[in-house]
């Protein structure tokens, strides 16, 4: 079957009947912010639906680590904001009696995640996505646009 496509039931209960391939593994890619708890739930809901793991994928990046005033935040401090949070969504989606656990990587977070996706042999990586709010942006693109045009799997951008 083609990347992306739709199979047909060898026995659907009626002729019209398509079926959605089932995703083995979801790759949930979080930095904790508002557009990610919109994506959790998307993602709880699709795993649950389609019968999937959950990996739940937070990344330390360095530009996080400073603070306001100027001080910088150490890398395991990052590290265990993270790891809490990524937790708190495997205990939510555990409760719906999905099948999850959770990463946290340092880097890119685009690279991260492609990097995390192949290696978790995802078959889906669900993000988050953030108004752009600068010029920059704008030009650079957003991890969420990065991660969508050089993933080999599926991806679902849920905006926050």
């Amino acid at each position: 079957m083609a990347h992306g496509g739709v199979e047909r039931d060898p026995h659907p209960e009626s002729m019209s009947e398509l079926r959605a391939p089932r995703r083995q593994r979801i790759l949930l890619a979080v930095d904790l912010t508002a557009s990610s708890r919109e994506a959790a739930n998307e993602a709880i809901e699709l795993a649950k639906h389609d019968g999937a793991e959950l990996v739940v994928l937070s990344v330390v990046e360095q530009h996080n680590l400073h603070l306001p005033g100027g001080g910088a935040r150490r890398v395991d401090q990052e590290r265990d904001r993270l790891a809490a949070g990524a937790q708190t969504i495997v205990r939510k989606a555990r409760e719906a009696g999905v099948r999850a656990t959770y990463l946290v990587w340092e880097g890119d977070p685009a690279e991260a995640i492609l990097d995390a996706s192949r290696a978790e042999e995802a078959g889906v990586i669900v993000l988050g996505s953030r108004p752009r709010l600068n010029i920059s942006r704008l030009i650079l693109g957003s991890v969420s646009s990065e991660v969508a045009k050089r993933a080999t799997c599926d991806v679902i951008v849920v905006p926050g």
